[in-house]
């Protein structure tokens, strides 16, 4: 009887191990199955071109935070344009760093074809740096033209003087390439258009006409070209051309004409205040001959009294009196006719009696 009832519970525990087998053999199925369907293209592609990368380093790049997608095709590109010195783990390594390494081995094989010596370490310092390594190597391949000023800060043209006085306005285009071995670290365009810019102007400043400037545009070309103002950016000159020369106002006219309008208002106030005195000093003097009037007033005041004081103690007689009021009455008559009334006002006073009456 044990043996009959502990048949059926064997049976039974060897079914359910086999349940279980079968189970954790269709979800290996399903994992290999999911695997397939995502990296199998890639896995053709690496195995089609020799690209060396096989499934289970596509399965560890997905656990190392690395697309695959993106190292397999990088790694094909290398292998088809026969780079050597690019492998996996350096593409790996430059993912993680943050670059864009699809475009670091399309520069990698455009300046492997055009000839350029650029190497995996430098192109991937150069994207890591912030420029646009690609960019460069089509910069570097086919030179670029920047326009002098840039219409990108507004203005059209640089305005310098010669020196006539005259405002002369050019505008140049300049050819560049992109100096790969100095492009980290190297200065960019705006530095490039700022140096031309100054350039311009010191020739055009040291013109002495316009008519100069305008017969020889060359000059300023070759100038600025003799000046080395590529040095210290990322790129090398090729050309400088003047596209357009303008004349512009005449700047020296114009400040004469300001200078003479201020040194006619410095004239007027120092005439102003040449009046002002005058007007102060003319004020002083009338100040002055009032004062002085008082004066003679107040001495003429002082000879009624002095005749009467004569009269009381006997130092003028009465005759002595009316013979100074018979001349005072001729020099009046003789004042009326001439029409001297100025006279006649200022000895109208020793004509007084002692007493004050007429």
């Amino acid at each position: 009887m044990p043996f009959l009832l502990l048949a059926p519970q064997e049976n039974g525990d060897s079914s359910l191990l086999v349940l279980v087998a079968v189970g954790l053999g269709l979800l290996v199925l399903f994992v290999i199955l999911v695997v397939l369907l995502r990296y199998l293209n890639l896995y053709i592609q690496s195995l089609l071109t020799k690209a060396g990368i096989g499934l289970l380093d596509m399965i560890a790049m997905n656990f190392r935070k690395v697309n695959p997608s993106v190292i397999v095709r990088s790694k094909i590109m290398t292998v088809q344009a026969g780079l050597q010195d690019v492998d996996q783990r350096n593409l790996e390594a430059h993912y993680l760093a943050g670059g864009n390494v699809i475009p670091v081995v399309q520069a990698l094989i455009s300046a492997d074809r055009a000839g350029l010596p650029l190497d995996f370490k430098t192109a991937t310092g150069i994207d890591l740096a912030g420029r646009d390594v690609l960019e460069a190597v089509k910069t570097c391949v086919n030179p670029k033209v920047i326009d002098c000023p840039n219409p990108a800060s507004g203005k059209t043209e640089v305005a310098a003087v010669a020196k006539d006085g005259i405002q002369v306005l050019a505008k140049a285009r300049i050819t560049v390439r992109t100096n790969i071995a100095r492009l980290v670290g190297g200065a960019t365009e705006e530095t490039i258009i700022a140096r031309v810019g100054e350039g311009i102007v010191t020739t055009i400043g040291s013109a002495s006409t316009h008519k100069d400037v305008l017969e020889n545009p060359d000059m300023i070309s070759k100038t600025v070209l003799s000046k080395g103002l590529d040095a210290g950016t990322a790129f090398e000159i090729v050309s400088i051309d003047i596209a357009d020369v303008d004349i512009g106002t005449n700047i020296g006219a114009r400040l004469q004409a300001d200078q003479a309008e201020a040194d006619k208002r410095v004239a007027q106030a120092k005439a102003e205040e040449r009046r002002a005195m005058a007007v102060a000093a003319e004020q002083e003097q009338r100040a002055s001959v009032t004062e002085n009037r008082a004066l003679v007033v107040l001495a003429e005041a002082e000879v009624p009294k002095a005749m009467a004081e004569a009269l009381r103690t006997g130092n003028l007689g009465v005759m002595d009196l009316y013979r100074l009021r018979n001349v005072d009455a001729d020099t009046r008559m003789r004042s009326a006719i001439s029409g001297d009334s100025q006279s006649e006002g200022g000895s109208g006073g020793g004509s007084r009696t002692p007493d004050g009456k007429a």
